[in-house]
């Protein structure tokens, strides 16, 4: 076999293997029945009163007592 113009000289086909993919893709979050009970689970209830909002409460009387007295010896 020569190579005479116009002529294509095919090299070896190599075969392919494809691996395809799992029949069931595996859930990183876990499983849905997982996921249900989770989102099924009652909020913790709240235990006690708001010890922010009572503070706030507090720093805000304070503060305008402090202005009310501060008026009141000025004038």
């Amino acid at each position: 076999m020569g190579n005479t113009p116009g002529s294509v000289r095919l090299g070896r086909i190599s075969s392919v293997t494809l691996v395809g993919m799992s029949e069931a893709p595996q859930d990183p979050a876990g499983t849905t029945h997982q996921f249900q009970n989770f989102a099924n689970q009652a909020p913790a209830p709240k235990s006690g009163p708001n010890l922010a909002l009572i503070g706030g409460i507090v720093a805000v009387v304070a503060i305008l007592a402090i202005i009310v007295v501060a008026v009141l010896t000025m004038g």
